[in-house]
């Protein structure tokens, strides 16, 4: 799996003017099923992001969780980000999981960081989403777990 995770002080989703998903203070996070992915893959993600340090301390430092901070997520589904740009100016996307595949990936990684105690809500899978955010920091962290 793909995943791109911006600490944010709030963010939305809407699908044809209405709010579908947000957040407060904490993760959007932007995931890409890739091909064999599995339970596993979201699991391992899942417990990453929950455990990565991406929020100030006092000292102000990054060094506490998004478990430590009591944030939330929201999770947006975004196939192109297993875009392949080496052949020519127009992006393929077939190193994207088949949607069905992605979308129960996509849920199942939803799943997994409320069940680690984030509170987390999504975007609309397949839709064509306006995401608006207020990026804090700005903090952009891009996770990819083939790379380990």
């Amino acid at each position: 799996m793909r995943a791109l995770l911006q600490r944010v002080s709030h963010a939305q989703v809407a699908v044809d003017g209405a709010v579908v998903g947000q957040c407060g203070a904490g993760l959007l996070i932007l995931v890409c099923a890739m091909p064999g992915d599995d339970f596993d893959t979201v699991r391992a993600l899942a417990a990453k992001v929950s455990k990565l340090r991406l929020f100030k301390d006092d000292a102000g430092k990054m060094n506490l969780s998004i478990l430590q901070t009591a944030g939330s997520a929201l999770v947006v589904s975004q196939f192109t980000l297993a875009a392949d740009t080496s052949r020519g100016n127009r992006p393929g996307f077939s190193g994207a999981a088949k949607p069905d595949e992605a979308e129960t990936l996509y849920l199942q990684f939803a799943h997994a960081l409320r069940g680690l105690g984030i509170a987390t809500e999504t975007g609309q899978f397949g839709a064509d989403m306006d995401v608006s955010l207020c990026n804090d920091g700005p903090v952009t962290i891009w996770l990819d777990t083939d790379a380990g």
